[in-house]
């Protein structure tokens, strides 16, 4: 039986969940005539994908996770506070509209969906920029 590979780069892995959001969005049916998407579905689970995948780069950039469970968004903006202002800024954003309109409520607006989209990209630019492969957090 073949392993698949464990130690992928967290930032490469949170850029495939935008894709994966990317191609999950298209199945929602743009409406041009309403500017807006016609199957809340498939918003809920773009939006989801999208913070997933922010949250492996935050967590490879922020180290917050200990122990089981996921820490709270809170964990999340103190330890941005400390490290880092444009990413704090953009988890802020980022959280409302990804997890919260989009995962949560399934807003069917395009502009808001491609908003969260934005701030994803944000969210893990910033992150790239951040990491540092060498640092590991048992």
């Amino acid at each position: 039986m073949m392993k698949s590979k464990e130690l992928k780069n967290p930032i490469e892995e949170a850029r495939r969940y935008v894709t994966n959001a990317e191609e999950n969005i298209e199945k929602a049916v743009y409406d041009p005539e309403t500017k807006s998407y016609l199957d809340s579905k498939y918003v809920k689970t773009a939006g989801d994908i999208l913070w997933k995948g922010c949250l492996i780069a935050l967590d490879a950039v922020l180290h917050v996770r200990q122990g089981k469970g996921r820490p709270s968004i809170d964990k999340y903006k103190e330890a941005a506070k400390k490290r880092d202002g444009k990413l704090l800024a953009a988890i802020v954003i980022g959280y409302d509209i990804l997890h919260l309109t989009m995962g949560y409520d399934g807003t069917k607006g395009k502009k808001v969906c491609d908003a969260g989209f934005e701030y994803a990209n944000d969210i893990i630019n910033r992150c790239a920029v951040l990491y540092n492969p060498e640092v590991v957090v048992a």
